[in-house]
């Protein structure tokens, strides 16, 4: 269920968002998409992060997306190093703009409009190190059950 939900051409439109908000920051952004989330949101979002190594960049920043398309259940998890940088309520900001879209059925506009945000304070706070900086994780989708 979870895939079915975004075309192919979603799906390219959002890894595509991941790439362009990666181009000015040496932060990483990652997207997980399942179908079902039983039980705290926020502690599957733990689970999935640690599950894709997430914690494992060096300056400790990155991003993960994580949606429940039918339990509608989603969390944007940061690691350490980008939860010192940003204001408080700052993940809470993104996701009421992405609310507001996901309740008008635009799934991967409020993606897009969640990533863009996000790679523009990990701009801010972590720029791009030139030559040294490496895509330290794959921008594609990962999906679940």
């Amino acid at each position: 269920m979870a895939e079915k939900l975004f075309s192919s051409a979603d799906k390219k439109a959002i890894v595509d968002a991941i790439k362009s908000a990666e181009v000015s920051t040496s932060g990483e952004i990652q997207v997980h998409i399942e179908s079902r989330c039983k039980g705290d949101v926020l502690d599957r979002a733990v689970v999935v992060f640690d599950k894709l190594k997430m914690y494992q960049t060096q300056d400790r920043n990155g991003v993960l997306f994580y949606l429940a398309v039918e339990d509608k259940k989603f969390a944007i998890l940061g690691d350490s190093g980008i939860n010192e940088a940003v204001p408080d309520d700052f993940w809470e900001k993104i996701k009421e703009n992405m609310v507001s879209r996901f309740k008008a059925g635009e799934f991967t506009q409020g993606l897009i409009e969640g990533i863009n945000e996000a790679g523009t304070q990990l701009g801010a706070h972590f720029p791009y190190q030139g030559d040294s900086d490496i895509n330290e994780l794959p921008d594609e989708i990962s999906f679940g059950s």
